[in-house]
């Protein structure tokens, strides 16, 4: 009985050693009670206020970048390391709702969401804001040369296709925002499925392939701020970002419509730490913070009271804040089912060949 005795000792002694390893090891570490994990894109936060998140709350924040929806969402699927708040699209957010991906918000914890403004809560791809918080927004549109072209002649998707733009045009380098550009254009949805209006939109763009110098990604902003095109497609904060580089360079939204996009925060359902996740957003829900956070990023805040923090230069310009008249036809991507999508990309593929 002794040597059991013993033996039951030495066990529970192992256990409390290891116990106690992993404690002072956490301890050391800071502990993971307190650890919040977040995954954003590249560059779309004000360093600063991880810093102040992390002296008011006493969180630590352990920060990871992606640079793509596909490439963050794969990450999330595999699973391995658990972020407690993520930055999706929205078509991105319905994808991830419909795998389950999402833990449901409890709008109680979130103290400060009455400061988004209404026109963006509610949206197509998350009623109720059952799933996400709008972060940023932007639009797709035209950015343009004052030396080379004429305001009034590239204020519209159609006039894109003016013979006069010959080899003076950059395309974004994706399907469903060249598409969009050439169903608008046509009075179509950019989240038509009927294969009819595609191949339609295509043999549209075919036609304005001689206007096509290049369908690029980030290079655009270096070949638009060295002025070796006069016009491109591009979104409204790489617009901005082009246009603090080269002051001839200008950025306007087709009133007739285009594309209206929404970064949001979301929790992950593996999250391990909800209660950090919910703290962060609040934070970043705060006027002075969301103001501050607009100011560095540089694009559009649905924070209303932050708005009203913003210099009057970047709010009255309607670029970046569309009047009303403007916003009514902007349309929300939606996840489409995975056919159509690679109709989309074998159509575009067609088109990018054609364009050489």
């Amino acid at each position: 009985m002794k040597k059991i005795f013993a033996v039951i000792c030495g066990i529970v002694a192992l256990c409390a050693a290891l116990a106690f390893g992993d404690w002072a090891l956490n301890h050391r570490r800071g502990g993971t009670a307190n650890l919040l994990t977040i995954y954003n894109w590249g560059d779309y936060i004000d360093p600063a206020l991880i810093s102040k998140f992390e002296r008011q709350t006493g969180y630590r924040v352990d920060y990871e970048t992606f640079d793509s929806n596909e490439s963050m969402l794969t990450k999330i699927r595999q699973g391995g390391t658990n972020y407690d708040l993520v930055v999706p699209s929205e078509y991105t957010v319905q994808r991830m709702k419909k795998e389950h991906l999402l833990a449901p918000l409890d709008h109680r914890r979130l103290t400060n969401f009455h400061y988004i403004a209404p026109e963006f809560r509610n949206q197509p791809f998350d009623r109720g804001n059952r799933y996400s918080v709008p972060y940023f927004w932007g639009t797709l549109g035209i950015i343009y040369n004052d030396q080379k072209v004429r305001a009034q002649d590239v204020q519209h998707w159609s006039q894109l296709w003016n013979p006069r733009l010959r080899n003076n045009l950059m395309l974004i380098d994706s399907a469903r925002d060249v598409f969009a550009m050439a169903l608008i254009s046509q009075g179509q949805s950019v989240n038509t499925t009927s294969y009819a209006k595609l191949k339609k939109a295509q043999d549209h763009l075919k036609i304005l392939t001689p206007n096509v110098k290049a369908i690029v990604a980030d290079e655009m902003k270096m070949y638009m701020e060295q002025d070796e095109a006069a016009v491109g497609v591009t979104y409204s904060g790489d617009a901005r970002e082009m246009m603090s580089v080269n002051h001839h360079l200008h950025y306007v939204v087709p009133s007739e419509g285009s594309n209206i996009w929404f970064d949001n925060m979301v929790i992950p359902r593996a999250a391990k730490n909800k209660a950090a996740a919910y703290a962060f957003i609040n934070f970043m829900l705060e006027p002075a913070n969301a103001a501050q956070n607009a100011e560095y990023v540089g694009y559009a805040t649905p924070n209303a009271a932050a708005r009203r923090r913003l210099p009057k230069q970047v709010t009255a310009d309607r670029a970046f804040y569309p009047p009303a008249k403007t916003m009514k036809h902007l349309q929300v991507y939606r996840d489409l089912p995975l056919k159509t999508l690679g109709v989309y990309n074998d159509l575009f593929l067609e088109f990018k060949m054609f364009a050489k």
